[in-house]
């Protein structure tokens, strides 16, 4: 599974992951930080999208299907600062004060893998998956539901 994200997820928790945090961080007027340039890039993928292929590798009917590993992602890259971005143009139609916001950057964490975007042909060959939240749509699900549980 690459970089889950989606409702309810906890902003707070050791793991956190990288969307719910920073939608946090905005909506309480936090600075969000970025290790590195911002240049390091993801495969996100909308929990619906884990979802769909775990439904159609359940319930697949192909007997090459059947006891395979699958990478479970968009298939797309992302860097954190359009990432960023995205989150910072949509939050600020409803928080105006987030039109400015920027980002800090700090030192890279050691460890930390430059780039990560997964090869989902196998899925989409053998399971007939076919993404269907990109990184904008996803993100626009995820910020509703934090902006009305915030």
């Amino acid at each position: 599974y690459f970089n889950v994200f989606g409702p309810r997820q906890d902003p707070e928790g050791a793991y956190a992951a990288v969307v719910p945090k920073w939608i946090a961080a905005l909506l309480a007027g936090e600075k969000v930080y970025i290790n590195g340039d911002g240049e390091t890039s993801r495969d996100f993928c909308y929990i619906e999208n884990v979802v769909q292929i775990n439904l159609l590798a359940a319930t697949t009917d192909n007997p090459e299907a059947v006891n395979q590993v699958y990478n479970v992602a968009v298939g797309d890259q992302t860097t954190l600062n359009q990432l960023y971005e995205a989150l910072r143009v949509n939050l600020a139609e409803l928080y105006p004060h987030l039109v400015e916001a920027k980002p800090i950057y700090r030192d890279f964490r050691g460890g930390d893998v430059r780039h990560s975007l997964a090869d989902i042909s196998k899925s989409k060959s053998l399971l007939g998956y076919a993404p269907q939240y990109r990184i904008g749509e996803g993100l626009k699900e995820a910020m509703t539901w934090y902006v009305e549980n915030n």
